[in-house]
């Protein structure tokens, strides 16, 4: 359902954790088999017009928590998929509350069901600061994400 009232942003920051630039050859059973390129190709054909998305994919915490920073600082709704960083980042949860926090969109988005994984991917840490948390779906989970931000859901 589309809501009338609600204007999408003029840019969405769409980032990746760790291990990330691997999609297409690490555990494609799990992940798929689809790369970040194909990733940033979907989700262009799927944003709206004015629109501006900006894919980044980072292994290193700190530079995924400046582009947290960033966000705020420019007004930018993000779609985060933490990635291992999920787990156990204290840091990234508090970068992440930054955003919510000034108003902004958070959505923590996860390729496969970290739910019907190994016990200790159960727990997010990122999770209760999100707007909202998308998983299990693969690049739908982006997908939705997106949809949601921009008003489309």
């Amino acid at each position: 359902m589309t809501d009338p009232d609600r204007t999408a942003p003029a840019r969405v920051l769409v980032l990746n954790g760790p291990n990330l630039n691997r999609l297409g050859t690490r555990e494609p059973d799990v992940y798929g088999t689809g790369t970040l390129d194909d990733l940033r190709t979907e989700l262009a054909g799927a944003a709206p017009e004015g629109v501006a998305l900006e894919l980044r994919q980072t292994n290193d915490e700190a530079e995924l928590i400046g582009w947290l920073h960033e966000a705020v600082d420019t007004g930018s709704a993000v779609i985060l998929n933490p990635a291992a960083f999920t787990h156990y980042s204290y840091a990234l949860r508090d970068a992440a509350a930054l955003v919510t926090k000034a108003g902004l969109t958070l959505i923590e988005v996860h390729l496969s069901n970290p739910h019907s994984r190994e016990e200790f991917r159960h727990t997010s840490v990122i999770s209760g600061v999100a707007t909202g948390v998308i998983a299990g779906f693969g690049f739908g989970s982006y997908r939705l994400a997106l949809a949601r931000i921009t008003g489309a859901l």
